[in-house]
Parts: structure tokens; sequence; C-alpha cells
């Protein structure tokens, strides 16, 4: 009896042990929404046979945490060429950083850049392939890249009479969230190339069939264009309800958390604010050398926003490798705030971006407003103004949103 029980008591420790060598939890139940990638796994690997495939994908493209070249390629698949957006294919370039044309060390692949000096596959890339995936996480705004590689790559492929699988993933802030300022024309560029609000609350599989079917891009009457859609998600659900696990599709955005404010904070890179880059949050922290908040301007914020904390501190930007090389303010020590999310559900993310926009730019004398700030809203710099100090912005967001909701509706996928 005795031998038995110290027997239990040795099992009992082994397994407690090993329990706390896991560096993550395994998980219990599978999550409740398939991506794409993963639906593609489970029911379409034979339509890829015989076929040469070329991969438009980056670090997001994972499928249980194995990368989909890897398990695509471990299935069989003949992938052929990989095509790399902002960041590059592996994710180890910054933001704006041009990626080079190169080969994958770890598959030796060529790898076609598309964030360079060519934006869009040329012939000559597209020689040894048959069909294209198209599989990234994006974050649901009009100015995030990726979204204008996809109508780069459909555009391309159907010059080449070459099918588009688009592997659906989440917008992460949700299907129900649209707002910001529609595109204009003349402020068109590869930070914004379709009349879509700034949050359109689509996924990039719905917008692909919405720049096809609105013909927004060239050859668009001979795409062959294919959405492989998630099974399980719903337009009301954020990320944390997907289930999924959070791989940042950019060096800045590590969290989820980071990602939501970011449709609202990516404003402070069209003023000569940081906008935190260079330090551990990035688009949580916000200032400048000159900026003087007092007590009261961080009273009425919190007033202003519920599902957010708000903090004054200070701050220095430093160089940090992959992420941020030399950011604004480099070395300097700068005053402003702190954000902290604590519930996504309860305020909008770009309306805190103009609330904060405002606040700091009256509390830091000496800032510029760039001509960035016309990319990143689609309008003029002088509407923008004008419109943030008479806090009339809201009324235009929402005549423009009800006609694109009406705009949308034939392309949605999911409820």
């Amino acid at each position: 009896m005795y031998l038995r029980f110290v027997t239990s008591l040795v099992l009992l420790s082994l397994i407690i042990g090993l329990q706390g060598c896991r560096t993550e939890p395994l998980p219990l139940t599978e999550p409740p929404v398939t991506t794409g990638a993963q639906v593609l796994l489970n029911e379409h690997l034979e339509e890829l046979s015989g076929k040469r495939v070329g991969l438009v994908m980056n670090p997001t493209a994972r499928v249980h945490g194995a990368h989909m070249l890897d398990t695509l390629q471990a299935s069989g698949v003949n992938v052929t060429a990989l095509f790399a957006p902002e960041h590059g294919f592996r994710g180890d370039a910054g933001a704006g950083e041009t990626i080079e044309d190169g080969i994958d060390q770890t598959t030796g692949l060529p790898v076609y850049s598309l964030y360079g000096s060519t934006k869009k596959p040329t012939p000559e890339m597209l020689e040894k392939v048959d069909m294209l995936l198209f599989d990234m996480q994006d974050v649901g705004a009009r100015f995030y890249t990726y979204n204008v590689t996809l109508g780069n790559i459909i555009e391309a492929a159907a010059s080449q009479n070459i099918p588009v699988w688009v592997l659906d993933r989440p917008n992460p802030a949700g299907g129900d969230y649209i707002s910001g300022w529609m595109l204009q024309d003349k402020h068109k560029s590869f930070v914004g190339a379709y009349p879509i609000p700034m949050i359109h609350g689509m996924t990039l599989g719905e917008l692909a069939k919405m720049m096809v079917g609105e013909r927004w891009i060239a050859n668009a009457e001979q795409a062959q264009l294919r959405v492989i859609p998630m099974q399980g998600w719903k337009r009301a659900m954020r990320w944390p309800d997907t289930g999924l696990h959070w791989t940042p599709p950019s060096p800045n955005l590590p969290t989820f958390e980071h990602a939501f404010v970011y449709l609202g904070t990516v404003l402070f890179e069209g003023v000569t604010i940081s906008e935190g880059r260079g330090t551990p949050d990035p688009f949580l922290t916000i200032g400048a050398p000159g900026t003087e908040l007092g007590m009261s301007d961080i009273a009425e914020l919190r007033g202003a926003f519920s599902g957010v904390s708000i903090e004054r501190i200070s701050f220095t930007p430093h160089s940090i490798p992959g992420k941020a090389a030399h950011p604004d303010f480099e070395g300097e020590k700068c005053y402003g705030i702190e954000l902290q999310v604590t519930d996504p559900d309860a305020f909008d993310p770009l309306r805190l971006g103009m609330k904060l926009f405002k606040t700091i730019l009256e509390a830091t004398p000496d800032a510029e407003v760039s001509s960035f700030i016309e990319k990143l809203t689609g309008i003029d710099r002088s509407q923008f103004l004008q419109e943030l100090n008479e806090g009339s912005y809201t009324k235009h967001w929402q005549q423009q949103i009800q006609h694109f909701r009406k705009q949308r509706s034939p392309y949605l996928i999911y409820d």
C-alpha cells in the first residue's frame, strides 16, 4: 500500500512538472473559427494536384502553428514561387523597408518582392505558376497595404490567365465596424487604392470579390477569383471571439490590442509626433519632446472613452532591429500618453484616434501635420484639419458609410 502511494505521488509530480515545462497550454477544444487555409487543407488539397503553385503569403499564413508553405510542401503540393508583401515573406522587414528579390533559405524557392520597385508580379515572375494562393491576416483598414497587394495580384494573374484563390481570414476588428472617410480619387496611393472607408469591416476575401465586381482593378473581366471561406466566423466577432492564435501581421502590431487601437492612432504617422515606434508598445504610446499635457487633458480623454485606460507618461524611442530602425525622436525623451485596452467592445478606435490627435496636437506647439495624413485619411489635409477642429467628421462619416454598406452588400460572404 505504501509503495503504491509513493508511486502515485511520483507520477503526479512528473505530470505537474511536464505541464510546467509547456510554453503554451495545449488547446482543449478546436477554436470556433476555421480559417480558409485550414478549409483548403481539409477539403481542397486534391484540386492542387498537378499544378505549379505560387504563394502570396507572410508569417500569418499559419495553421496549427505551422507555416502554409511548409504544410503544403509536406502534403506534396508543387510550390514553385513565393511572393513577398510589405514586411517580407518571413516577416523580417520593418514598416516601409524595401523588400528585395531573393531565395527562401528554408526551401530554396525564389522569393519575388511586391514591396520595392515592383509592386505587381511581372509576366516573367509568373512563368512557372499555374495558380496563386493568397493567405495573409489583415487588420481591416484601407491604409494597410495588404489589400492593395491583393488587388495587384488579381490584376497581374488575370492578364496571364492564372486563377487566384484567397484563403480567407477574420477581420480582427469585426465585420460590422465601419468608420472614417471614403478615399477621394486624387489621394489614391499604395497606402490606399480603393474607394472604401478607412475602416471597411470586410475580410480580404470579401474585398477581393468587391474589387472584381466593382471593376476597381484592371483586367477584372478576365479575373479567375475564388475565395475559400472560413467556417464559423460571424460579422459580430472581434478577434478574441475567434479562438485563433494571434500572429503579428506586421512587427509593430504584436497583439490584437495593438492592432485594434492602431486603426485610430495610425493618424500620428501623419504628424511630427511619435506613434510609439521604438518602444515596447507602438500605437499604444503617443507623444513628443515638446508635448505638454495637463491633468485636465487626461481627465477629459478618460471621460470621453470607456474600454481603454489612458495614463500620462514619458518615454524614449530607441532603434529596435526588425521593428523600428531609427524611429522618430530616437534617443530623445518624449512626453505623452500610454493606452491600455480593457474592453475593445466599448469604444471606436478611430474616434479615439481623432480625439487623441486633436488633444496632443494642441499640446505640442511645434508639431506639424504632413501631407501623409492625406494618404491615411483619403481626404485633403485642409478638410481633415477643419473637420478635426469643428468636430464635424462623424456626420460626414455616417453619410458615406450608409452608402458603402449598401454597395458592399452583394459581396459579403458571412452573416
